[in-house]
């Protein structure tokens, strides 16, 4: 094995961990990837030599690239609807393999993410490595060109930010909130608001993400018999359900004449669903299905 296939090697054990940090920072998966491979650019022109810590001069690295791509959004992604909900790790349903266990485990909620995208760059990245990743503060800020105290109150500020908002946590059990979730979907399909509301809890919350299309209906609703009528209106015939895992969740992917039409996950606590995220972006769609959906 020559000098640049033992740098390839030593890199790719840090991969899986520098996109989940990328996906944090950036809440987009293809913006991840372009920082990720951004980064093994710079090591290659670099080179290991001098390198005592790899996977810290990596993180760092990665940092600052995911900071001046933040720095460099001229327009804020969301749209004239108000919803731009960041991109969600989604994974076939049922146990994950070794390789999908590890991304799952460093997936977050949609709350999360959407949270995280109001915060500015600064405040993101010290977040992100700080309370996420366990970066001390003397790491991060040369990175946003702070002093640690004033680094350490980014994070505060952003910390508080994050706490102000209900970010809702599923429960452990992925067998019992997949039934709550398919008896959602089995309720819709019939058409039996009752049986929607049943499984919904009383202040359950819905985001829709339409992208640059015009929205199929509101981009936001809030309570229980609310969301299960938009279920009902947004049912599509010939719509089919693919079971899924989204951010390491049960959720779905969801194809009408084998087109992708859009990917909802859901949060469960307490057997009711409290929250559900759907990107219904075509484009995006198939992208972040990719894994569930064949080839065209």
């Amino acid at each position: 094995m020559d000098e640049d296939d033992r740098l390839a090697e030593r890199f790719e054990e840090h991969r899986t961990r520098l996109r989940a940090i990328a996906h944090r920072m950036l809440g987009s998966l293809a913006e991840a990837d372009e920082a990720v491979q951004d980064t093994w650019l710079r090591l290659v022109r670099t080179g290991s030599e001098g390198i005592d810590n790899l996977g810290g001069w990596l993180t760092t690295t990665l940092a600052r690239v995911c900071l001046n791509m933040l720095r460099a959004r001229h327009v804020r992604r969301e749209d004239a609807y108000g919803v731009h909900l960041p991109d969600p790790v989604v994974r076939p349903d049922g146990p994950p393999g070794p390789e999908e266990e590890a991304e799952l485990a460093e997936s977050v909620g949609f709350a999360l993410l959407v949270v995280l995208d109001t915060l500015t760059p600064a405040e993101r990245v010290a977040f992100v490595l700080h309370d996420l990743f366990d970066l001390p503060f003397d790491e991060i800020a040369p990175l946003v060109r702070r002093s640690p105290a004033a680094t350490r109150q980014l994070a505060s500020r952003a910390r508080r930010r994050v706490k102000g908002v209900d970010v809702p946590t599923s429960d452990g059990d992925l067998a019992g909130r997949r039934a709550v979730v398919d008896a959602f979907f089995d309720a819709a399909r019939r058409g039996d608001l009752d049986a929607i509301v049943a499984v919904l809890h009383p202040d359950v919350v819905r985001r829709a993400d339409f992208g640059a299309d015009p929205p199929a209906g509101p981009a936001v609703v809030r309570g229980a018999e609310a969301v299960a009528r938009q279920a009902m209106l947004a049912a599509v015939p010939d719509a089919h359900v693919r079971p899924a895992l989204v951010n390491g969740s049960p959720g779905a992917v969801i194809t009408v004449r084998g087109r992708p039409h859009a990917v909802v996950g859901f949060v469960v606590v307490d057997g009711a669903i409290v929250e559900i995220d759907a990107i219904a972006d075509p484009a995006r769609v198939r992208a972040l299905a990719s894994a569930l959906l064949p080839d065209p």
